[in-house]
């Protein structure tokens, strides 16, 4: 979800979509576009006959980034158009996907780290079965969430002549502001949860590490625990450069912003926040580098070599 609230005791500054952002936004977009394709080809279009956990979750955040990219044509024909219902659609699809994309990476991340922790043992976690659940549970509950966001929109619609900056919740509803600001709440306690989660993954990791290095057993290769660590590093840098600077701003303009009075200062919050933005929807480009990382059958596509042996 977009972090913005409206207010009206704030002056109605005259706003114009940047075309600066809309330009950016449209590059991003062809960009994620290719190289989410390419994945969803590499997990969705060739016979993968070995399944695992991972593969899944790896599957269902392919398929939330591809949607990450397609909202993008929604926030820039929204613009283009200046249309608030439109862009309303976008805040309930965009913030879905989101989320969907973070706690699949946090998915990823426990996936991981249990192989590296019992990597001779099945977590009942690591099983295909469980994988399958959780990722509906995690569609269905976001799912949920924009469901009754888009319902409340759709039945407090109301045109306006006046030119305003397009937010999320920029109907000057009640009822819309107060859901959206619950939403914000929810989707933040997300956001807190899955960057701690993340930071004490990568500790344990190092921890195992260095057990790993004074350890005299020789049942398993140092290299892969370092390889481990390294993958481990790379998904948090990608998630704290994406998603980080997005919830700041998220915070900013929930307590901060409605407190402002001078344009030139609101202004300023509109910028940060469109960089925010195109930050959070970078994600959906970087991702790949995960599959790379994380999937022998993913790297095996692009060495066109056979899989059958991948784990």
């Amino acid at each position: 979800m977009e972090p913005n609230m409206p207010n009206t005791t704030q002056p109605l500054c005259e706003f114009t979509a940047n075309y600066v952002f809309i330009f950016a936004y449209s590059l991003l977009f062809l960009i994620s576009l290719v190289l989410n394709c390419i994945t969803m080809r590499v997990y969705f279009c060739t016979n993968q006959r070995v399944q695992s956990s991972i593969t899944i979750y790896m599957k269902n955040l392919a398929a939330a980034d591809f949607f990450i990219c397609l909202s993008l044509l929604l926030r820039i024909a929204s613009y283009a158009n200046n249309s608030e219902l439109m862009f309303n659609i976008y805040c309930s699809i965009a913030g879905a996907t989101l989320y969907a994309s973070i706690l699949f990476m946090d998915a990823i991340a426990v996936n991981r780290y249990l192989r590296i922790v019992r990597p001779l043992e099945t977590n009942e976690l690591q099983t295909v079965r469980i994988a399958r659940h959780i990722s509906a549970a995690i569609w269905l509950f976001l799912l949920a969430i924009s469901s009754i966001y888009l319902i409340l929109v759709l039945q407090n619609y109301q045109s306006h002549d006046q030119k305003h900056e397009l937010t999320c919740g920029s109907q000057h509803s009640l009822q819309i502001s107060l859901a959206y600001k619950i939403i914000s709440c929810v989707a933040f306690m997300i956001f807190i949860f899955v960057l701690v989660s993340l930071i004490l993954l990568y500790w344990k990791t190092l921890q195992k590490l260095r057990e790993v290095q004074f350890s005299t057993q020789t049942s398993f290769n140092s290299q892969t625990f370092r390889n481990s660590k390294r993958n481990m590093l790379v998904l948090i840098v990608i998630f704290c450069l994406c998603f980080v600077p997005y919830h700041l701003v998220q915070l900013l303009n929930l307590f901060i912003k409605p407190l402002l009075h001078d344009c030139s200062v609101l202004r300023v919050f509109s910028i940060l926040k469109e960089l925010s933005i195109l930050l959070a929807a970078l994600n959906a480009s970087l991702d790949p580098l995960i599959y790379f990382l994380f999937s022998r059958a993913f790297r095996a596509q692009f060495n066109f070599s056979s899989c059958q042996n991948c784990p």
